[in-house]
């Protein structure tokens, strides 16, 4: 099999899956088998692209030629594969949690759940692939719609007022700000495919290449640098799995995988550094990090606590990508794999929590440690690689971060690194220190363990793979690093 066959496989296979899942709605055992057995194809078909990507075979795809300069079109490149593998990988592990979550709270409705993850994949995986805006564009929607019914699974009015606030930001800051940004690129460059280096040099005064950027900055509402981030803690009312897909797989991913692709293959890093105001979008972001920080050291649910923690961790990305230095381009694209193990970990071990004892509130964990062992550690494995504390994978992505603030001397970075660092571990610690070392001050309504094994074996195994992270991160190292070595080679 081709790469180029892979490529287009890994946007088929989660259709087909969606497809066979609504077949098999009627048996439960069928459904989940076939989800597992699509989610575990689909990374083979996105490994089987990285091959193809490592041996250097040329890979793209074009489906539709629209008019001169604009097609949908698919390639790849090493961010694109990084994301691709993340989402496509994880998808296996949520699966594996959703089985014991989704029969552990009874949930009504499950085949059209199993059904949209699905399609949320194939929106995943075409944003992934997208060889320019255009593609980039229609699948970015594609993954809105299809998470829109999971946000709002549970069908009351709690889940369906979340559910408004998700799609009213998402839709209105793609259609106001992003589809403009993506318009007016056309009309300068006259196409949009991305390239390596960029493609709007000496097209753009700087006042224009500002406002562009803060276009495309608050358009792209899923990287939720504020004040575009309230769709994110409104989405918490799902259930816990779709939290995890938008936290961790696909969604936010999504939107600071675009931010990283427009910063390095629209506009370029050369060109970005000379626009005068480009610094603008990182004060923007260093302030998301430490006003989201603030802001979840004052909550008392848990998921809302993590849904912070998100929106803060995600402008770690955009502020790092845009202080525009090798190092901090690197570190973003590292933090994409190192937040995604830790982030995923920490929802799952909250919905092990809620499953297992019915507890949601942070102020009713004292002494759960005790009951939940393995849960426990893995929420401790998770929130010290938020903090940033070595062996876990958010010490590499940091260590880049801070490498990248150092070789600009940009202290502001510093500053925002060290200030998020220390309240980071002022929410997260307390907890871990109250599960472990303190006794229940409220007896719980059940004798109650674990969650079922299969949730429990899924966070595990993702607590595990933020500690792998920190050891055997060479391999994603080197993929990215080819980022920028590309662009050394275009300005050559």
């Amino acid at each position: 099999m081709s790469a180029n066959t892979a490529l287009i496989l890994s946007l088929l296979i989660p259709l087909i899956g969606a497809v066979l899942i609504a077949l098999a709605g009627r048996w439960p055992n069928l459904r989940e088998a076939v989800t597992l057995t699509t989610a575990v194809l689909l990374f083979a078909a996105v490994i089987r692209v990285l091959m193809g990507l490592n041996d250097g075979e040329v890979i793209g795809v074009e489906l539709v030629t629209v008019f001169s300069g604009l097609s949908i079109a698919f390639n790849t490149e090493p961010l694109s594969i990084l994301f691709a593998m993340i989402a496509s990988g994880l998808w296996i592990v949520t699966s594996v949690y959703a089985f014991g979550y989704m029969r552990g709270t009874k949930e009504k409705n499950q085949t059209r759940f199993y059904v949209c993850f699905a399609i949320a994949l194939f929106g995943a995986m075409g944003v992934a692939f997208s060889a320019n805006l255009l593609t980039l564009f229609i699948f970015y929607e594609v993954l809105t719609l299809s998470t829109y019914p999971l946000v709002t699974h549970k069908g009351d009015e709690k889940a369906k007022a979340g559910g408004r606030t998700y799609l009213l930001i998402l839709m209105t800051t793609s259609l106001i700000f992003l589809l403009p940004a993506i318009v007016w690129t056309y009309a300068v460059a006259g196409t949009l495919d991305f390239v390596p280096g960029g493609i709007l040099e000496g097209k753009l005064d700087s006042g224009a290449a500002t406002l562009l950027l803060m276009l495309f900055l608050f358009g792209v509402a899923k990287a939720a640098v504020m004040p575009v981030h309230r769709w994110l803690p409104a989405a918490m009312v799902a259930p816990t799995p779709v939290s995890a897909l938008l936290h961790a797989v696909a969604v936010v991913k999504a939107g600071v995988f675009t931010l990283i692709k427009v910063v390095i293959y629209i506009f370029g890093t050369d060109y970005l550094a000379d626009v005068p105001y480009e610094s603008v979008a990182v004060y923007l972001a260093g302030f998301t990090i430490v006003a989201a920080s603030c802001i979840a050291l004052r909550q008392t649910n848990i998921k809302r606590l993590l849904a912070y923690s998100t929106i803060g961790q995600l402008s770690y990305i955009v502020m790092a990508t845009m202080a525009l230095a090798p190092f901090s381009e690197i570190g973003a694209a590292i933090h994409i794999a190192a937040h995604a193990f830790a982030k995923i970990t920490l929802f799952f071990t909250a919905g092990a929590i809620y499953v297992a004892s019915k507890k949601t509130e942070i102020t009713q964990l004292n002494g759960i440690g005790l009951r939940m062992p393995f849960t426990m550690v893995a929420f401790a494995v998770g929130a010290l690689s938020m903090i940033g504390v070595p062996p876990t994978a958010g010490f590499v992505s940091k260590w880049f971060i801070i490498a990248g603030a150092f070789q600009l001397e940009n202290y502001f970075v510093l500053a925002v690194l060290l200030i998020s660092t220390a309240l980071n571990a002022a929410y997260f610690l307390p907890i871990i220190f109250n599960a472990f070392f303190k006794k229940e001050d409220v007896a719980p309504a059940y004798d109650h363990q674990e969650a079922p094994v299969s949730m429990v074996a899924a966070l595990c195994f993702t607590a595990t793979l933020t500690i792998l992270f920190f050891f055997f991160n060479g391999p994603v190292l080197e993929l990215e690093s080819q980022i920028v070595r590309g662009e050394i080679l275009n300005e050559q």
